[in-house]
């Protein structure tokens, strides 16, 4: 049994570790509130952008003539951005995402026969350190990132990978993140970046099946052209795409942070409670040991 200086250092500890967690907590709700509404600020942006974008390509007469959006052949080389965390103490930000990451790579693997190599490129320390450790291939790594710099990356991101998918070096690119829903809700998401994702398919064939076409796909006029107008947009498209998963993510790592942190404040508190039980327990014994000693030893004279 431990002795009473032992328990007393143990509830030291625990107060100590109870205070830390607890300013955590404190530090976490307050980015959370920027980063959340960054995140919905940007939500009614992102998804006109989408809708426009989509309805621009659903007007172009032969998607197969767009490289950007037409399927590959053969998929030999794929890119996935991971966006993970700098820091830990975030519950199962981190661990949620990575778990369904390496789960679809296994599946992107049984899909496409050809595919030869799957390079992440990994934003924050826990990413690149979890992967890495696997044996995956790393192929672009950028850590300790400023949420005033997530624009500028995501820009530099785009650019970056849409010269390499247009010059045949990579011929698939996703984006892994958690998307923000609330403090105690993420959810692990792998978004298709290029060949760019629409549901222009999905459209057409129930245009066959004679139910209503969607209202963005009436006929629009395009002046200048429609190729002049996809070049101008498709930058902008791909900048917000990737900027909102940013902004997700950021979101979503502060509420996780915070849940957890208050989980462990209120651990802290009731581990507290039990080990200054078992002192007063302790401390009762102690004492009713000495006076039956008193006791024993007055008899005993």
């Amino acid at each position: 049994m431990p002795s009473l200086k032992d328990i007393r250092k143990r509830i030291g500890s625990v107060k100590s570790t109870q205070q830390i967690t607890k300013a955590m907590k404190m530090v976490a709700a307050s980015k959370l509130r920027k980063a959340t509404e960054a995140a919905l600020e940007a939500r009614p942006y992102s998804g006109a952008l989408e809708e426009l974008f989509q309805t621009l390509v659903s007007r172009i007469d032969d998607l197969g003539d767009v490289p950007l959006v037409a399927e590959r052949e053969e998929v030999r080389t794929a890119v996935v951005l991971v966006l993970g965390s700098d820091r830990g103490l975030c519950g199962s930000f981190n661990t949620g995402l990575f778990r369904k990451l390496e789960r679809f790579i296994w599946e992107e693997r049984d899909r496409f026969s050809n595919l030869e190599t799957i390079s992440l490129y990994t934003q924050g320390k826990k990413a690149r350190d979890y992967f890495k450790h696997r044996g995956h291939t790393i192929g672009r790594s950028e850590t300790d990132i400023d949420p005033t710099e997530y624009f500028a990356m995501a820009q530099s991101l785009g650019r970056d990978l849409m010269k390499q998918y247009s010059e045949g070096e990579i011929d698939r690119v996703y984006v892994a993140y958690n998307k923000f829903q609330s403090a105690l809700t993420q959810h692990p998401t792998i978004m298709q970046l290029f060949p760019l994702a629409t549901d222009v398919e999905d459209a057409a064939s129930d245009a066959a099946e004679g139910e209503a076409e969607p209202e963005r796909l009436a006929n629009h006029e395009f002046e200048p052209t429609q190729q002049e107008i996809f070049e101008v947009l498709l930058p902008k498209y791909l900048d917000a795409r990737l900027y909102q998963a940013f902004l997700e993510s950021e979101a979503g790592e502060q509420g996780s942070r915070m849940t957890a942190m208050d989980s462990a404040t209120r651990n802290a508190g009731d581990m507290i409670d039990r080990l200054t039980l078992e002192y007063n327990r302790a401390r009762q014994a102690a004492i009713t040991k000495e006076l039956v000693e008193i006791v024993s030893g007055a008899e005993a004279l």
